[in-house]
């Protein structure tokens, strides 16, 4: 039974991943926002160790700050964070993190 809980989960990482990759194309053509360390983050550490570095902050990143500047807190690594199909890949304090940051900030999850 493990041995089919593990592709799952890769394939969950690997999934959200991309999903980190898109959120920085659409904040780049929605919002004209190039969130350029972000990126390279994800590049260089993959999107689930990025997502993880940036809820262990003890404040939410610039690229958060300007996405709610936008109106556009939709396109954060927090809300992606909380999507069902990824909730499996973080701690309860991890989840717990995103989702006080959102509502701190107006946004209901």
């Amino acid at each position: 039974m493990s041995r089919q809980l593990y592709p799952r989960r890769e394939s969950a990482e690997a999934a959200f991943h991309l999903r980190m990759v898109g959120i920085y194309d659409r904040a780049l053509c929605e919002v004209g926002y190039k969130a350029s360390l972000f990126l390279r983050m994800v590049s260089e550490h993959g999107g689930l160790e990025t997502a993880r570095r940036l809820l262990a902050q003890p404040s939410p990143s610039d690229g958060f700050t300007a996405l709610w500047e936008a109106g556009r807190l939709d396109l954060t690594m927090e809300v992606l964070v909380l999507e069902d199909e990824f909730a499996d890949l973080f701690t309860p304090l991890e989840l717990r993190t995103a989702r006080r940051r959102l509502n701190d900030y107006g946004f209901e999850t």
